[in-house]
């Protein structure tokens, strides 16, 4: 009898030991962007507001976030954005979201959709609770529905007004669901769990989006170059978005497009030459001999923000290269853009509250360089 509750409490004891490990798997940084605009951005368009004391589930309480998920799914199957999705709320926020099944405001913009669906499938891994593979379903039902004919995904489905509808790589939108798709095409152990009847479909969505990907790749002056922030949803060509995103060639969200492309396995020659074109531009556009100094200054508080500092732009021989966000789609130069849409030439005629509110500056196609000897030599020797 003793000899058997000592293997029941072993037993016991490693069935907790794996759900903790689980725990630390499930990452929680994917709702960031979504839960700093609840938290610190002005937004017209929120349902609830943040409790006073903030309170947060731990990482670790998973059930409880993935119930969340649950509760702000809408009635589409997608969610909206711009809440945390490990907030402890209060019965009448509950009540609240509740109410608002119905509201058409799902999107795909600041990890909204792909980052609830990714996590969900990583919580009935563990759990094997059904209603969160029925949820799941129903959300990439949603996705599966939002994709153009072309292969490109909206900002938002179904509200495709304005900019909008377009396909937007910028906050991740596209890439994220892409990501998704590429993931349960890879058959990663955390959606295994999905039908049969659905892989056909998700292979289909996801060669779909890379074809898009490629087409919309920008050709100026008889050079590919790389991508904007955001492509036509009919012709494919650049698009401006909001006031200060003009059309332009952009190299922050390149730099993830690219990356992103050569995870790949047995790249087509297609793949093979957009990441070379993309390289190539990267290689040409750095800027060397500068740097983004950000010093402390006077306090202000803007609609969308509140800073105590500002930033400027400093000579360093020792910097390592960097580049600008935007490119011109004509002349390639880099420009810059005010709230008011007026494009500029430096960081210094940008007024102070997009100066601090706007990442303007990027080191992130440092990274594309970095691993392309090593793509090359994979899948050129």
């Amino acid at each position: 009898m003793n000899f058997k509750i000592t293997i029941f409490n072993l037993l016991s004891i490693l069935f907790l030991f794996y759900f903790q490990l689980s725990y630390a798997q499930l990452d929680t940084n994917r709702f960031h962007d979504s839960a700093h605009h609840w938290y610190d951005i002005n937004d017209d368009e929120k349902i609830i507001e943040p409790l006073l004391d903030k309170p947060k589930y731990n990482s670790s309480e998973f059930v409880k976030i993935a119930d969340n998920i649950l509760l702000f799914q809408k009635s589409n199957g997608g969610w909206a954005k711009n809440y945390d999705m490990q907030a402890i709320l209060n019965s009448d926020q509950k009540s609240k979201i509740i109410s608002e099944k119905n509201k058409l405001n799902t999107t795909f913009d600041n990890g909204a959709t792909h980052s609830q669906l990714s996590y969900l499938a990583e919580v009935y891994t563990i759990t094997k609770d059904e209603k969160y593979i029925n949820s799941f379903l129903k959300g990439l039902d949603f996705v599966l529905t939002a994709q153009y004919n072309n292969g490109g995904f909206p900002q938002f489905f179904p509200d495709t007004s304005g900019y909008r509808k377009y396909i937007t790589f910028n906050d991740g939108a596209m890439l994220g669901v892409m990501k998704l798709l590429f993931n349960i095409t890879n058959q990663d152990s955390n959606y295994l769990f999905i039908p049969n009847e659905y892989f056909e479909k998700v292979n289909s969505a996801f060669e779909n989006g890379v074809q898009c990907i490629l087409n919309c790749q920008i050709t100026e002056n008889n050079l590919q170059t790389v991508w904007c922030q955001q492509h036509d949803n009919k012709n494919l060509k650049p698009q401006n978005a909001r006031t200060f995103e003009p059309a332009a060639i952009c190299n922050m969200e390149s730099a993830e497009i690219v990356l992103f492309l050569m995870k790949i396995k047995n790249p087509n020659e297609k793949i093979k030459t957009a990441i070379m074109n993309a390289v190539s531009w990267f290689e040409k556009s750095a800027i060397n001999g500068i740097r983004v100094e950000t010093f402390k200054s006077t306090n202000a508080e803007f609609i969308y923000h509140k800073t105590e500092f500002d930033r400027k732009i400093v000579e360093d021989k020792n910097a390592p290269r960097i580049w600008t966000r935007f490119y011109d789609l004509k002349t390639h130069q880099p420009i810059f853009c005010r709230r008011d849409g007026k494009i500029v030439q430096s960081l210094e005629e940008v007024e102070r509250e997009r100066r601090t509110g706007y990442a303007w500056y990027t080191y992130e196609p440092e990274e594309v360089l970095q691993l392309y000897q090593n793509w090359m030599k994979k899948n050129y020797e």
